[in-house]
């Protein structure tokens, strides 16, 4: 994706405190930073740094303006950064796939963040736009964006959504189920219209993450099996037999094949496998039933950086890996390249974006843990510190650590420090003790009320997920770019809440 330099802007931000031991109560992979206000760069949008005053700040804009302006909880976003990351992704993929089916569409999967300017933005760089909902294609029709250019998923389309794809004269509905194609060619056929369809296929391709987000698993909600005997017809996948009904719609117009294997990927091994066992089944099916099918989309996941142990792959190795896999295996198979697409969201948005915080109550805990090293003591258990640092957001805001354990990392923000080090737990202000939103980082010791801390890496599904639970208002989203910041979405204030209850 984007390549950046480690961010440390002058020697004077060395945290000599910092070669303290590590905390016991540290999970393993967490080592203590050798400079507390050191930036680590693949976490964090480019453009971001500390001034001259120690303050970080976005395109030169300190985070204490962004505060004292728009307030916080805050989304702070890099528009040029958001831009790069989706110009990186539509070139390298173009690049790769040039001799096998003239380049690949980019579809930008909106369900990770979507407003109006993010959309627009989509499709200024050249970029397609993958739906979820009828409110996300409302937002699409909003930005102005040509139906064409969009695709709707989802695996339980509703008849208003499924009206609304074809009235937008859609690309393409990726149909999730036998009884959906069904449902589509239907309403199409009663409009005297013709869906352009694809087929999302599970391949049994189980990707290495957490079990949450793998979406290619039978036994799940999304897809069309690929295993024989899914279906009452006997020698028939689930796909196969979706494959034969939609040849038979005059009201169907199969573009192709569609699957995601999972997601926060680091490694190509997946898509390629699940690329190999498609196209194979595509060979099949075309042979079989004597049509054409010529788009392919191999999904999105690929993952990011959300702490220092995070090794993401950039975009170009990715997409070169896949193009050698597509390339062989069509040759192998004595087929045409299908048009290949892809549905990059998180990695296009993920780094773009930092929430900031501002701190209120700290409290430090004593918690046992086994002694290290030799001894009498070695194995005895011995209490260590922990500190809780509460800021004015938390599950409301980033509900990914709640729903899937997700880690992330935290650094003080409005000043530099020289204190030492101290284990960390960053928490919200939420009555729910699971209202974690960093569960573990090193923070400078003198941390105080009223400091700012910014946690890097919440462009996608963060404010997507957002909630207003303890009837909090949802943050706001600024869109900064060359030194200015503009909200894209506002602030949702207690007047908004109040306007949707309909009194005693």
């Amino acid at each position: 994706m984007i390549s950046l330099p480690e961010i440390s802007n002058s020697a004077a931000f060395k945290n000599p405190a910092s070669s303290s031991a590590a905390s016991p109560l540290a999970p393993e992979w967490l080592a203590v930073p050798s400079d507390l206000n050191a930036l680590h760069a693949p976490v964090w949008a480019g453009g971001v740094e500390r001034n001259a005053g120690g303050e970080l700040a976005i395109d030169g804009l300190p985070v204490s303006d962004l505060k004292e302006q728009f307030g916080t909880p805050l989304f702070v976003m890099s528009e040029s950064d958001f831009r790069a990351r989706a110009r990186a992704f539509k070139d390298a993929f173009d690049a790769a796939f040039a001799d096998i089916c003239g380049g690949v569409d980019v579809y930008y999967a909106g369900k990770s963040f979507l407003c109006t300017a993010v959309a627009a933005w989509v499709a200024e760089e050249g970029l397609r736009l993958d739906t979820c909902s009828g409110g996300e294609l409302a937002v699409a029709a909003r930005a102005g964006i040509d139906g064409a250019n969009l695709s709707l998923h989802g695996n339980n389309k509703s008849d208003a959504e499924i009206n609304r794809a074809l009235d937008m004269n859609l690309g393409r509905i990726v149909v999730d189920s036998l009884d959906e194609l069904e449902r589509v060619a239907k309403i199409a056929s009663g409009r005297g219209d013709t869906a352009k369809v694809m087929l999302r296929l599970t391949p049994g391709v189980h990707a290495h993450t957490h079990e949450f987000i793998a979406t290619a698993h039978e036994d799940q909600k999304f897809g069309l099996s690929m295993a024989e005997d899914t279906t009452d017809e006997a020698g028939l996948s689930a796909a196969e037999e979706a494959v034969a009904a939609a040849t038979s719609y005059d009201s169907v117009e199969l573009l192709g094949l569609h699957c995601h294997i999972g997601s926060q990927i680091f490694e190509p091994d997946g898509f390629a496998l699940a690329a190999q066992k498609l196209l194979t089944f595509l060979a099949a099916v075309q042979a079989k039933y004597s049509i054409t099918l010529p788009e392919l989309d191999l999904g999105g996941g690929y993952g990011i950086a959300y702490t220092p142990v995070d090794t993401p792959r950039p975009a170009a190795d990715i997409a070169q890996a896949m193009a050698a896999v597509v390339r062989s295996k069509c040759a192998e198979l004595g087929i045409t390249a299908p048009r290949i697409s892809i549905e990059p969201g998180r990695a296009i948005v993920g780094s773009s974006t930092f929430t900031l915080y501002e701190v209120g109550t700290l409290k430090t805990v004593r918690v046992d843990a086994p002694a290290a090293g030799a001894g009498e003591t070695a194995g005895k258990n011995v209490t260590h510190p922990r500190r809780y640092v509460s800021v004015d957001g938390g599950m409301s805001d980033n509900a990914r650590p709640v729903l899937y354990d997700a880690d992330y990392s935290a650094i003080l923000a409005s000043r530099t420090s020289a204190a030492a080090p101290q284990l960390s737990r960053v928490v919200g202000k939420h009555c729910e003790s699971g209202d974690i939103v960093v569960r573990d980082v090193y923070l400078p010791e003198d941390v105080a009320a009223g400091d700012l801390l910014a946690v890097p890496g919440t462009g996608a599904y963060c404010w997507a997920l957002s909630s207003n639970y303890n009837y909090l208002a949802r943050p706001g989203v600024v869109a900064v770019r060359d030194g200015s910041a503009r909200l894209i979405v506002r602030g949702e204030t207690e007047e908004d809440l109040l306007n949707r209850d309909m009194g005693a």
